[in-house]
């Protein structure tokens, strides 16, 4: 990764008001008729059909996607080698998911006859909780088998292989709790040059999956100067607003949202169930975008027509005279 003392988002934001991330990968693949049902989920694509994820980056940056997320948010080199691969292999997987990513994004700015109004797109590379390569559905509680230490050996070896990598920041995401938090926190802050934002699940309007306070979280962050934006995703969109205001209390960084539509998942059977209704996904945009977020996207089942949606709503509000800067403190 390039060492850089300016913040990625900053830049994109600072010239059009917002960024815009991309949506949800592995269920847009899904979608499309291919089969997650593995431990790996979408990091099994990455073996058998990279074409196919290339194409997902590619369109959600024809949608408007400024960022868009590499596949390893499930490539740990545990799971990879739980798979059947040998270290040197899951390694080689893990930076192919960036190359991915990259070249989607070159193939958008070289043939795509928007690109050059906007800003060049991001680079982020995923790195997921420990939970996620459990695969039963623990990233959605935080409770994990495995003390401080146990959560940095496994996350350790990822944060080598991706934050070498020529992305231009780390999506950590869906973090459910303070103390993986804590862990993802103490190797950015060992990572000199590195850019990462912090992306957290929770289970409503003020708490993340593991019961802390979200409010806590973001005042982690805050002692972490790479902290690139501190966000919420995986998390049902009517969460969401109460969370920006939370954060807004007690920082002036960047915020993200990226929620999914509010469905639930049932981990144990691997299917989506019916939720709260997701309301109106343009009216929640505003709000957000109103209520504090510099950076929107979607996760869990929204795909491209969404984030073609997100970009209209944020445009014409950008347009009408709405400042998105955050408030002083």
């Amino acid at each position: 990764m390039p060492h850089n003392d300016e913040n990625p988002l900053l830049r994109v934001i600072d010239r059009q008001g917002f960024v815009l991330l991309d949506g949800g990968l592995a269920t847009t693949l899904e979608a499309r008729g291919h089969d997650l049902d593995n431990a790996l989920w979408s990091a099994r694509i990455l073996i058998e059909d990279p074409d196919a994820v290339r194409q997902v980056h590619r369109d959600f940056l024809s949608a408007g996607a400024d960022c868009i997320i590499s596949a390893s948010y499930q490539a740990s080199l545990a799971g990879l080698v739980r798979y059947g691969l040998s270290l040197e292999e899951g390694e080689a997987l893990m930076l192919a998911s960036v190359d991915l990513a990259i070249e989607a994004r070159q193939a958008f700015l070289e043939t795509d006859d928007g690109a050059s109004a906007r800003p060049r797109p991001l680079v982020a590379a995923s790195v997921g909780p420990y939970g996620a390569f459990l695969a039963d559905g623990s990233e959605y509680s935080g409770c994990y088998d495995l003390d401080d230490s146990g959560l940095h050996e496994f996350h350790r070896e990822r944060w080598r292989i991706l934050s070498g990598a020529p992305t231009d920041l780390l999506a950590c995401e869906t973090i459910p709790s303070l103390r993986e938090a804590a862990v993802l926190l103490s190797l950015l802050a060992d990572t000199p040059g590195t850019w990462a934002w912090f992306s957290f699940s929770c289970r409503d309007g003020l708490h993340l999956n593991d019961g802390n306070r979200f409010v806590d979280a973001v005042r982690l962050c805050e002692d972490v100067p790479m902290v690139a934006a501190i966000g919420i995703n995986c998390t049902a969109p009517q969460h969401v607003s109460s969370l920006i205001t939370e954060a807004r209390r007690v920082t002036t960084r960047p915020l993200i949202v990226y929620p999914n539509l509010g469905e639930g998942y049932d981990a144990e059977n691997k299917v989506w169930l019916s939720g709260p209704s997701a309301g109106d996904w343009g009216e929640s945009v505003r709000l957000w975008l109103e209520t504090g977020a510099q950076g929107i996207g979607g996760c869990c089942r929204v795909g491209p027509r969404k984030i073609a949606l997100t970009r209209r709503v944020l445009t014409r509000a950008l347009a009408s005279g709405y400042s998105s800067d955050p408030p002083s403190h």
